[in-house]
């Protein structure tokens, strides 16, 4: 790796930074502050040195309690907000000196307020809900009282008349009379009113009805709008009702019939003078509670206003400090209790930097001793940590999905940045449907510093994080769209004429009367003339299959070759000569063959039929090509080639299982001979040890993994080359299902000369080209060039059996939800 120089070295993805193990030994005063600029710097991962004790064990149990008390009342103050339609603005700047401890008295004074205000705005609204519901009784029962009055006056009437007027059959008995007449005879009958939900009023009714045996009047009159509940708070749609009643036993069922049924019951009066009293009263309540409510939500919502400009600042310092006390948690204390101990691991770029932000925490804490920081030396295997910028993070992602890198083994991400997008742009060749993928990605970068700060859907987030992949896809399709000459399956002349005309000058449709060349070939890419005609699939076919076949080739060859280099970076020659050699021998022997055979084809112009060659290359080798021979010495180059194919799988197999034993053996006699000088009492323990480390060598796993192995790899070559022909299939389809959407939906429409179906069919074709093409064949071409990667690719090389470098950053947790 070149260093740059300063805080930003050059950049290397080739393989992972070089990382140290390092201890620091931390003053007590200042362990707060070192720890908290390491977070701030992001290059420094703690080991867990108290593993053996639970979170409650831990020197900071307390500390970590108390801000997750503290997250609990931020996390109320945010609901408050909420609730109140108020989002946490980021106008003010963090202030550096703010104290833990201030804040959590302000936090908890805050929510003591809040609480208060909740409580006294409840029972106010509660107060102003019941006399509002109060006002609606006595509204609607007096105009029923009233109407029913009306009523009696007039019947009082008639019957008076009637008493004066002649005798009929209709006249009322002697009884009725009496009893009209006669008030001490009138039976007094009692009511109760209230309001009842619309939903339970035909319960209600029937309930009461079967409870007093029908020995009850009920008068119910619906309310228009709904009603907030006084206990629930809730819009409820809800009816008057006054129900007229005899006797205490009675009444006594009413009103548990009422309660039962959630009825809110008022007082109520039969005069109506002291009807209209209670309602000025009421709505002179209704008047003043309405002020108080209102100035009490002007007030919380000041509050909660205040408390939204620094919520952002106070919930981040919140979450600084407990991650910085759980960090604390993972040191040790010394043995003389004054100095914590941490270990870790650091980019050996950043040791500059990380002693000085220790330096800095020392100046900056008034300590009288320094950190000390000191490099260990481990056997341990270090975590793998890649620098990456906006552009490479993505493609360092599709490879880590596979599996994290070992420590510094090839990175196949430098590789995928060109491989993947321009595999993908095999499937998918079209400068149309490339220049459509383009503009969107292009939308999304420049606007990426607005859109990075939004909370996207899951879909749009995924898309908007790989914006840099999928602009690579659309440049290389736009690359492969001019090799096939395909816009929106449309051809342009662009680079020139076609090399092809009509047979006879006088034909009017070449495609049927057959072509002609009349000029040097076209340029770059396929000729427009193929497009249409009668040979175009054969053509398109042939050239597709075998460009895949030798793209595929090309890159296991690259993963072979790469694995050659992992060897050498780990000095481990085994693999170099009986994993590399044979590797690259077999597979070249076999489709490297068939590799050069294609490309001597096109150069040539033979006729050869390859599949004939490869075949009988097998069954007979010694038998004479023919008509397919395509070069002089052809034969005894296959047989060459065969012979080779067939000594590199026991070349695989055999040797590396006893080298590894040999090797084995080896490290463990110079082991006992280093320790002859030694005591008695020691060889003989560490004699034991070794002897037992020695027994741990099982002969049979080894070979059986590498047989496994060699297996894996001769099938693999086979299936792994017929895996390529993917980008055959799927650039087929691609073209097929652009050329059907173009001539059978738009050309179609045009046909018609008519203008609703021409808006019609171009509709059709724009959905179509849209969700099938530019979603459906995006996606299905992405996962195919993924699979491609990670199994045909990386199984050649990369292990990915390492694990992540995972620094103590702030950045880590600022975007993290509460």
């Amino acid at each position: 790796m070149v260093d740059g120089g300063g805080c930003c070295p050059t950049m290397d993805l080739l393989r992972s930074e070089p990382m140290q193990l390092v201890q620091l030994i931390i003053p007590l005063e200042s362990a707060h502050r070192t720890v908290s600029y390491l977070g701030d710097l992001g290059l420094f991962q703690f080991k867990d040195l108290n593993v053996e004790k639970s979170p409650f064990q831990r020197t900071y149990a307390t500390q970590i309690k108390r801000c997750g008390e503290m997250a609990r009342k931020l996390r109320f103050l945010k609901e408050q907000m909420t609730k109140a339609g108020i989002t946490p603005s980021t106008r003010t700047t963090m202030c550096p000196n703010i104290n833990l401890d201030e804040l959590e008295v302000k936090l908890g004074e805050l929510e003591a307020d809040l609480a208060e205000m909740n409580s006294n705005t409840e029972k106010l609204q509660r107060s102003y809900n019941e006399l509002l519901e109060y006002k609606l009784v006595l509204q609607k029962a007096g105009e029923f009282f009233h109407s029913a009055q009306n009523s009696a006056t007039a019947q009082q009437k008639e019957l008076e008349e009637h008493m004066h007027g002649e005798r009929s059959i209709d006249s009322p008995l002697l009884l009725e009379q009496e009893a009209f007449t006669d008030p001490s005879k009138q039976v007094k009958l009692g009511f109760v009113s209230g309001l009842v939900a619309r939903e339970k009023s035909m319960a209600f009714e029937r309930f009461l009805f079967r409870a007093t045996r029908g020995n009850v009047f009920l008068k119910q009159v619906v309310v228009k709008n709904p009603v907030k509940d006084p206990l629930s708070g809730s819009e409820v749609e809800k009816n008057v009702f006054v129900i007229f009643y005899s006797g205490e036993r009675a009444k006594n069922k009413i009103l548990k019939i009422c309660d039962a049924f959630g009825a809110n019951r008022y007082p109520f009066t039969d005069d109506i003078g002291r009807q209209f009293e209670m309602i000025t009263e009421v709505s002179g309540k209704l008047s003043e509670l309405k002020t108080t409510v209102d100035i009490g939500q002007l007030h919380r919502a000041n509050l909660l206003q205040t408390i939204g400009y620094e919520f952002d600042q106070w919930n981040l310092l919140v979450k600084q400090e407990k991650f910085i006390f759980h960090t604390l948690n993972m040191l040790s204390f010394d043995v003389t209790k004054k100095c914590l101990v941490g270990e870790g691991w650091c980019p050996v770029y950043a040791t500059s930097q990380i002693q000085n932000a220790l330096h800095r925490a020392t100046l900056d804490g008034n300590s009288q001793v320094g950190a000390i920081f000191q490099v260990l030396h481990t056997t341990e295997l270090p975590p793998t940590y890649f620098r990456t910028n906006k552009f490479t993070s993505g493609f360092q992602e599709i490879v880590d999905a596979y599996g994290i890198a070992k420590y510094q083994e090839v990175n196949p991400a430098v590789f995928t940045v060109v491989t993947f997008p321009f595999l993908f742009a095999v499937m998918f060749g079209d400068w149309g449907h490339g220049i459509c993928l383009f503009l969107t990605t292009l939308y999304f970068i420049l606007r990426e510093r607005k859109l990075s700060g939004q909370k996207l859907g899951d879909i749009m987030e995924m898309t908007f994080g790989g914006r840099y992949i999928i602009m690579m896809m659309a440049l290389f399709s736009i690359y492969t769209g001019f090799i096939y000459n395909e816009f929106f399956s449309v051809p342009f002349e662009i680079f020139g004429q076609s090399a092809y005309g009509c047979r006879d000058p006088s034909c009017r449709d070449a495609t049927i009367t057959g072509l002609v060349k009349v000029r040097d070939a076209y340029p770059f890419g396929v000729d427009p003339k193929w497009h249409g005609s009668r040979s175009e699939l054969p053509f398109l076919n042939s050239l597709k299959m075998k460009m895949s076949i030798l793209l595929g080739v090309a890159q296991m060859n690259l993963g072979i070759i790469l694995s050659y280099f992992n060897a050498k970076f780990f000095q481990n020659n085994v693999n170099v000569w009986h994993q590399f050699v044979p590797q690259i021998i077999f597979l070249n022997s076999l489709f490297g063959y068939l590799s050069l055979i294609i490309i001597v084809k096109w150069c040539t112009g033979s006729q050869a039929d390859l599949y004939h060659v490869m075949i009988y290359m097998f069954l007979s080798p010694t038998d004479d090509l023919g008509e397919n021979q395509l070069f002089p010495g052809q034969k005894y180059l296959q047989l060459l080639f065969v012979s080779l194919a067939l000594v590199a799988v026991p070349w695989m197999l055999f040797p590396k299982p006893f080298l590894l034993k040999k090797q084995h053996d080896e490290r463990h006699r110079g082991q006992l001979y280093a320790m002859l000088d030694s005591t008695d009492d020691s060889f003989e323990l560490e004699t034991h040890d070794h002897s037992h480390g020695h027994e741990e060598f099982d002969f049979s796993e080894i070979f059986v993994h590498q047989l496994i192995h060699t297996i894996e790899f001769v099938l693999g070559a086979v299936s792994n080359t017929a895996s390529y022909l993917r980008l055959w299939a799927l650039s087929l389809a691609h073209s097929e299902l652009s050329s059907v959407f173009y001539d059978k939906v738009l050309l179609l429409a045009v046909g018609y000369n008519n203008l609703i179906i021409l808006i019609i069919g171009i509709v059709v074709f724009t959905f179509a080209t849209v969700g099938v093409l530019l979603v459906m064949e995006t996606l299905s071409a992405f996962l195919h060039a993924l699979r491609l990667h990670w199994v045909e690719f990386q199984n050649k090389f990369y292990e990915g059996d390492g694990y992540k470098f995972s620094p103590f950053s702030f950045c880590l947790i600022s975007e993290d939800d509460d």
